[in-house]
């Protein structure tokens, strides 16, 4: 007699699986990156302000810290918006998570860099004039450094294809 034949599963190749690659969301990447211009802009505007001739003291008081630190986080988070829309709608990988966390330690940092003396741990505590010294230049520049690595870690990668070696009888 005939027996029905069980169908034969056909085995499928981890390789052989492709994810679509979607378009980059242009429009998305031109505002963050407008957002990042203008972040720049607010951040040169604490840092020097007699460049546009609103320079009211001579030394790098409270408002200009503040106005510092509100354009460094226009920076990041539009810097993290371009940077996501680089991931095409993929699932970030664990380094960019990593990446992500950085650039938030990072501007911690550079926010308790920058407020020391407001917040009582600066060597100019808040009875006298805050005073941008130059260890929280240092503490600045070191949260700096950690949002540029940050920002490196969140970039997509490409892997290179892995081609099985087969022996040669």
């Amino acid at each position: 007699m005939n027996e029905p034949q069980k169908p034969v599963a056909p085995t499928i190749n981890p390789s052989d699986i492709t994810m679509p690659d979607f378009p980059l969301p242009r429009v998305r990447i031109r505002i963050a990156l407008f957002g990042i211009l203008f972040g720049f802009f607010v951040l040169i505007l604490g840092a020097r302000p007699s460049w546009f001739g609103v320079d009211r003291s001579p030394v790098v008081g409270f408002v200009q810290i503040a106005v510092m630190l509100i354009g460094l986080a226009i920076i990041c988070i539009s810097g993290y918006s371009v940077v996501h829309a680089l991931w095409r709608r993929r699932q970030p990988s664990i380094s960019a998570d990593i990446g992500l966390r950085l650039v938030s330690t990072g501007y911690v940092v550079v926010l308790f860099s920058g407020m020391a003396d407001v917040l009582g741990i600066g060597s100019h505590p808040l009875p006298g004039l805050p005073v941008f010294g130059i260890w929280q230049a240092r503490g600045m520049e070191i949260g700096l450094a950690v949002i540029a690595i940050g920002f490196v870690m969140m970039f997509p990668y490409k892997h290179k294809a892995r081609h099985e070696i087969t022996p040669t009888p």
